[in-house]
């Protein structure tokens, strides 16, 4: 009876399974029908036309050994089927570009390539993304019935995702990385190489660590009953409002999410894709992860995108998984000397193979099945523990520098993203240095663009990115360091003078330590960082051309000065209320007001008001103000000043108030020439090397070394052997034998003579200085006596030759400074 119940279960089972498969055949047809092939805008490649006549033998041929592995290959599948007729078949033996079957594990071919980014696994992964042009598969449901050899895919720079991740994982176990191709599932995104829906790596915000929760104390004393009042409740309404807001916004991200959400795809879980697996150990990798070799990026073995494995190999040996992949990839282990969840082909150890634990058995209900196989492998065993991998059949994979640098299909890469679109270019390729532009757009359609990012290489003017937003329509230009006027990043609307412009710099390459200059119809600011005089900020505000300022009728070329503002940071070598906080030159109304730093413990500060001659519209003088200062000084009752310290402070601040108005005309006139010189860059752009080629500058490089090498031993034998001490030892009488005595009074001749070198060069450096010196106060006193007649370009020329000046006094005092360090002591 029991015997009868076991056959009709296993009939019913027979039926279930064959009814099951029926169903999905159906649905593989139907949808083949309709997909067949992943549509792609590839153009189509006959690989049928390649030339194979130039391949060496091994292509052509198989070796004995080879030829062992294939038998070795077949006999294992014949295990496979028998135990797992339900299973799709493996990836074995395909057929090279020859036509000849070549066993996987042999068409791997480990390489280390002399480029240092291909030394880790992201450069590999990256390089092999951007050369190759991704093929689709003829069939999302069958394996390919070839692989051809990693050279070829490389010559002809395409393939699907096993020629992909077959070159890749030569390149990774050739640079010393665990690595091992996989044949598995995959979704339909992954497989198509669709990445609509994903966010561009470029716009992805870094993951927030999240905060550690704060206990809460066991015991806590009630609060008070709170006595709310109107204000309260208007607070408590507002944040109800507030909460339904979020809400709405919440579930309209869903709605969105939703939408945005990919189509149900029925081949779900069916779709064949090959990937690589990197395992933890060595190179120090800390986890195991996966690499899509059509991206290039790493992933988690968690990764909900990988939906399973029928097995991994590498240039050594083949495991099928023998884990179940209901959850994906989730859940597997990947220790691979584990005979319970991996089958390897050949035997990793010396002991006879055994058939699978009770666990094992259990998992895959096949005990009968393994019973009947002792005897075939018994016959097999010792095949299996004496072989050895055969070596690879694959010539040695090469890259030059040239292929490292171009990189991309033709030149061009196009990636479409979720609202994004990226577009990398090789370097060089485009007259104004573009190598990458990232398109960002409101809609999934990908039609209304918001921002355009461009990165830029090897140009003159030391522009690297622009970022254009097309909402505002303001660009903004990046600079590395080297730029003319130090540059570091220009924000404007257009190239017109007197426009919305924001300027920053490096302000440690400049002199005057400017870190910002913002300039509109009406305003200037300057941002300052670091300098010694403390000041932080200075704003400068414009009239209308022709007006008049102080009775005067400014030149139309600049716009009059109206007033002038600048902010200092605290000093706390001065106290608080004599050090300057603010101080603001109302030149209109030829006021001056000065604002102090905040005492300890003080909420406001002491204040001063200047007060300087009142003029009518000609110009003259109406008479003085009854007061030429008036002062406010917090917390104190102090006598006030006297009227000679007022006055004296009123013309200090009257000539830093010229100074100021002179610098101000200096940053217009900047603003001017960077305007102009940047028109001037865009107009003409040049690139640094446009046709710069590393294999004829590594020839070169090499036959520089080798003419210097050549002048080198054509030196005569007297300029090789001569002798800077010969001078010291004639005079100390040397015959080929010296004494203590004789030793330390050459070191101190030697050393007598290397102080005196070092004394005239300064000597020489003092003169120098002091003649510096000299004609800057000659020319200052000229300007002091010819001031008021003088233009206002002579004023600009005279301004630029203090500045030089004063650079070349600092550089004499430098030099000065180091020659007195290298001054020897005994």
């Amino acid at each position: 009876m029991e015997v009868l119940q076991e056959e009709e279960e296993e009939q019913e089972e027979e039926l279930k399974s064959s009814e099951i498969g029926d169903k999905l055949q159906d649905v593989k047809t139907n949808v083949s029908a309709e997909e067949g092939c992943i549509p792609s805008d590839v153009p189509a490649f006959d690989w049928s036309s390649i030339d194979t006549s130039q391949l060496r033998s091994s292509y052509k041929t198989n070796s004995q050994k080879e030829k062992e592995v294939l038998q070795i290959a077949d006999h294992f599948f014949k295990q496979y089927t028998y135990i797992y007729p339900e299973r799709n078949p493996l990836f074995l033996h395909p057929v090279n570009e020859c036509g000849v079957e070549k066993f996987v594990s042999t068409t791997l071919r480990p390489t280390l390539l002399t480029c240092l980014e291909m030394y880790d696994w992201n450069g590999c992964a990256s390089f092999v993304s951007d050369y190759l042009t991704m093929e689709p598969l003829k069939s999302p449901l069958t394996l390919p019935s070839s692989l051809y050899s990693p050279t070829t895919i490389l010559k002809y720079q395409r393939g699907n995702c096993f020629d992909f991740s077959v070159l890749l994982c030569s390149m990774l176990i050739g640079a010393g990385y665990d690595a091992y191709c996989v044949h598995g599932y995959a979704t339909r995104e992954m497989c198509a190489l669709d990445e609509t829906l994903e966010v561009c790596p470029l716009l992805r915000e870094p993951e927030e660590v999240p905060k550690e929760e704060t206990k809460k104390p066991k015991y806590r004393i009630k609060p008070p009953l709170s006595l709310q009042y109107q204000l309260e409740l208007q607070q408590e309404t507002q944040k109800t409002a507030e909460t339904e807001a979020d809400q709405k916004s919440k579930e309209r991200e869903e709605k969105i999410t939703e939408v945005e959400k990919p189509k149900r795809d029925p081949l779900h879980g069916l779709r064949i894709h090959a990937w690589v697996l990197v395992r933890s150990g060595k190179r120090e990798v800390p986890e195991t992860f996966f690499i899509n070799p059509f991206t290039g990026n790493s992933h988690s073995t968690m990764d909900e995108n990988f939906l399973g494995i029928e097995s991994v190999w590498n240039h050594r040996n083949y495991w099928v998984n023998k884990q179940d992949c209901s959850n994906g990839c989730k859940d597997l282990s990947f220790d691979l000397g584990d005979a319970v969840h991996w089958e390897a082909m050949l035997s990793e150890s010396k002991k006879p193979l055994k058939p699978l634990s009770s666990a094992g058995m259990e998992d895959n209900r096949s005990c009968q099945k393994w019973k009947s196989l002792l005897l075939f492998q018994q016959d097999t065993e010792e095949v299996y523990m004496s072989f050895d991998m055969p070596l690879s059949w694959v010539a040695l994979i090469q890259i030059s520098l040239r292929e490292f640098e171009t990189r991309y299909f033709q030149g061009r890469k196009v990636i479409l993203y979720k609202k994004a679109k990226l577009e990398k270019w090789t370097p060089n390729l485009n007259g104004d240095g573009l190598v990458k532009r990232l398109t960002i757009y409101a809609d999934l359609d990908r039609t209304e663009v918001v921002k355009v990012r461009e990165w830029f290489e090897n140009r003159e003017d030391r522009l690297y990115m622009r970022e254009v937003n097309k909402q505002t329509q303001l660009t903004t230009d990046h600079f590395s360091p080297g730029h003319l006027f130090h540059l570091k990043a220009h924000t404007y609307a257009s190239m017109e003078p007197e426009t919305e412009q924001t300027m920053e710099f490096y302000n440690e390459a400049r002199v005057d330590d400017l870190q910002k200059r913002v300039e509109n119809t009406t305003e200037m600011t300057e941002y300052f960082v670091g300098r010694n005089d403390f000041l932080h900020m200075r704003q400068a505000k414009f009239g209308k051309r022709g007006e008049e300022v102080a009775g005067i009728i400014i030149d139309t070329k600049f716009r009059p000065i109206v007033e002038i503002k600048e902010c200092f940071c605290r000093n706390l070598e001065k106290p608080a209320d004599e050090d300057v906080a603010e101080r603001i030159f109302l030149i209109t109304e030829e006021k001056i007001h000065l604002t102090y730093h905040l005492k300890h413990k003080y909420f406001t500060a002491s204040t001063k008001d200047l007060f300087r001659a009142v003029r009518d519209r000609k110009g003259r003088v109406m008479g003085t103000t009854p007061k030429i200062c008036a002062s406010y000084q917090a917390g104190s009752s102090e006598k006030e000043e006297k009227l000679l310290r007022e006055y004296n402070l009123l013309q200090e601040l009257a000539k830093e108030e010229k100074l100021l108005k002179r610098r101000i005309r200096q940053s217009e006139t900047e603003m001017l020439n960077i305007l102009k010189i940047r028109k001037n860059e865009e107009m003409a752009i040049q690139l640094s090397d446009p046709n710069y080629d590393t294999e004829s500058d590594e020839k070169r490089g090499q036959q520089h070394e080798a003419m210097k090498r050549k002048k080198e031993d054509e030196l005569s034998q007297e300029e090789r052997d001569l002798d800077y001490l010969a001078p010291f030892l004639i005079r100390l009488g040397y015959k080929g034998k010296m004494t203590k005595e004789q030793a330390l009074n050459l070191r101190d001749e030697c050393l007598d003579a290397y102080k005196q070198r070092l004394i005239n060069n300064v000597k020489i450096i003092q003169d120098r200085y002091e003649k510096a010196v000299k004609e800057l106060r000659e020319k200052e006193q000229w300007f002091q006596k010819n001031q008021s007649r003088l233009s206002a370009e002579e004023e600009e020329n005279f301004l630029a030759y203090c500045s030089e000046a004063m650079f070349r006094i600092r550089i004499t005092v430098q030099r000065l400074n180091r020659y007195w360090k290298r001054r020897p002591e005994r």
